[in-house]
């Protein structure tokens, strides 16, 4: 499948949320959970964008990247406004559909793909997840959780994050033990 321009552009801006963070900007919780649920809602979309369901979700997704990117962009501009000015011609290539960032194919169930500064694991669970749940554990924790499939999540967050948001993940191995029990 061919990439959107929005995928593109999420890449940008989670490498520039990544920048900002090693900078010791503090990124504010709704920035990370709009990236986590912009990917989600670009994969969606991906899967048949012939869908008409599927194609309502293109405004959704605009409107998570046009947040995100309006945020970062104001606290990359109290970096200085040269630092500000790289940023905003990357996000001006990838919105004309440039390749700004490679994007790594997912196909192998190696884990591949995580934006650099983040680590990420998968987590196979043996029924589907609450997708509510697994947001708030995202939230709480500063993760992104992306569902590949209904029981199959990656994670991706600094190493002490993601360790924390395994650590709360593991009550639905646990839940899910018990209702087989």
């Amino acid at each position: 499948m061919n990439e959107l321009p929005a995928e593109q552009t999420w890449l940008v801006l989670v490498e520039l949320l990544t920048d900002l963070r090693k900078k010791g900007v503090e990124i504010p919780k709704q920035v990370t959970k709009n990236i986590q649920l912009a990917k989600t809602t670009i994969n969606f979309y991906k899967v048949d964008p012939t869908d008409p369901q599927r194609q309502v979700e293109v405004g959704r997704i605009n409107e998570f990247l046009t947040q995100i990117q309006d945020t970062l962009m104001n606290l990359a501009e109290s970096k200085g406004e040269e630092y500000s000015a790289q940023w905003m011609d990357k996000l001006l290539r990838a919105s004309r559909g440039e390749e700004v960032y490679p994007q790594k194919k997912t196909d192998s169930k190696f884990v591949v793909g995580a934006p650099s500064g983040f680590s990420m694991i998968r987590v196979n669970f043996k029924a589907p997840l609450s997708e509510d749940r697994v947001q708030e554990i995202a939230e709480y924790h500063n993760v992104i959780i992306e569902f590949e499939e209904d029981n199959l999540v990656a994670v991706y967050g600094d190493k002490k994050n993601l360790k924390l948001s395994l650590q709360e993940l593991s009550s639905f191995f646990k839940e899910q033990l018990e209702e087989m029990g």
